[in-house]
């Protein structure tokens, strides 16, 4: 299972849930699919920069 199938499976995550009645798999599962989305966000943010930084060189001339 690689990143995109963890996010797309089950419910989605809803910050601030009650997770007493979650179970502990369904916990490591969670903290999966929250992994899986930083990394995602990290990614995106990453290539953004790139972008960014070639914007800035261009418009500093």
């Amino acid at each position: 299972m690689d990143d995109k199938d963890i996010l797309r499976s089950a419910t989605p995550v809803v910050l601030g849930e009650d997770l007493a009645r979650l179970s502990e798999s369904e916990l490591d599962e969670r903290v999966a699919r929250l992994r899986a989305e930083i990394a995602r966000v990290e990614a995106e943010r990453e290539a953004r920069g790139g972008v960014r930084a070639a914007a800035d060189a261009l418009f500093r001339k």
